[in-house]
């Protein structure tokens, strides 16, 4: 037996503490910190990650693989590969911390500094497109960007186009999201205080809020006066909306899941990982969306023609 496989037994038949014993009968480890079992998910996700990649180039490109386009076949088979592992991997985590007992208060705190940075890299995932914004629009006249000034008249927004008023669809938007900040933050507390019964009807209002702005955006992408090719401006404005309506998508998924691990009985006050990091990630959502709201709709359409719809 080798020194890894050795640690690893010790830590999972190790000698009970004062703490207990663990739900299914074993003995905890004599330690605070959880050393996983050996995991396939890695390695297949990766793998189903990089099929998806590969699949979603060939297919964006038209390239072939033996004399057939099979892009779009391999980027939905990598999208359902990595679908499920999303599925199964997390299940594992939600079993070892429900059943396992090793999320002790040394390893909850190692998620919760995950989570942080985890946030952090999509703080900076979004700061990347609030560049390209600013970017375009305070210097859309500058002399070393011809193609620029081609494309913008040298002025912001680019001349002639006409942009999306920012006090109707998107400020009801904006309104939508704050109240589902809210009622997120009176789930959390009524689980902070085991009122289960608030506790559900906090997150079943939050998911719907979250639906009712995923839907009103769609209907203002329908309705855009300008479209993403050959404008930066449009450019510019769906890759950084368009990806903040993916994370609201992602945050009502994620939401959802907590409702379902709700009726059956997870979480209590002492832990609740799960959703309090689903509540963590809907309230970056909502700050992003403030940014967004106040730059892109609100700043970038002073002295442009508002669209009549």
């Amino acid at each position: 037996m080798t020194g890894g496989q050795e640690l690893l037994k010790t830590a999972r038949e190790g000698q009970a503490t004062k703490d207990g014993t663990m739900a299914d009968g074993q003995a905890k480890p004599n330690h605070d910190y959880h050393l996983v079992d050996p995991s396939p998910w890695p390695v297949i996700g990766s793998i189903a990650a990089f099929v998806m990649a590969v699949g979603a180039i060939m297919w964006m490109k038209g390239m072939a693989l033996f004399g057939v386009k099979a892009g779009g076949f391999l980027f939905y088979a990598g999208l359902i590969g990595v679908l499920y592992i999303m599925v199964v991997w997390w299940a594992d985590v939600i079993r070892e911390a429900e059943h396992g007992g090793y999320h002790t208060r040394v390893v909850q705190m190692s998620h919760r500094y995950g989570m942080i940075l985890f946030i952090a890299s999509e703080v900076m995932f979004f700061v990347a497109w609030f560049w390209a914004f600013f970017d375009a629009s305070l210097f859309s006249g500058e002399v070393g960007q011809q193609a620029r000034v081609a494309f913008t008249g040298g002025i912001w927004p680019p001349k002639g186009t006409e942009v999306l008023a920012p006090f109707h669809l998107p400020l009801l938007n904006t309104l939508i999201l704050l109240t589902s900040g809210t009622t997120v933050t009176w789930a959390h507390h009524a689980l902070l205080h085991n009122d289960r019964a608030s506790l559900k009807n906090g997150l079943i209002l939050t998911i719907i809020l979250g639906s009712i702005f995923t839907c009103v955006q769609a209907y203002e992408y329908a309705h855009a006066p300008f479209g993403f090719k050959n404008s930066i401006y449009g450019a510019t404005f769906f890759m950084a909306t368009g990806f903040h309506g993916f994370h609201v998508l992602i945050g009502t998924i994620f939401l959802t899941v907590c409702l379902m691990r709700v009726y059956a009985g997870h979480f209590t006050p002492q832990q609740h990982l799960g959703f309090e990091f689903a509540a963590w990630y809907w309230h970056f959502v909502d700050v992003v969306w403030l940014f967004l709201f106040a730059c892109i709709y609100v700043w970038g359409s002073w002295g442009a023609v508002i669209a009549k719809h």
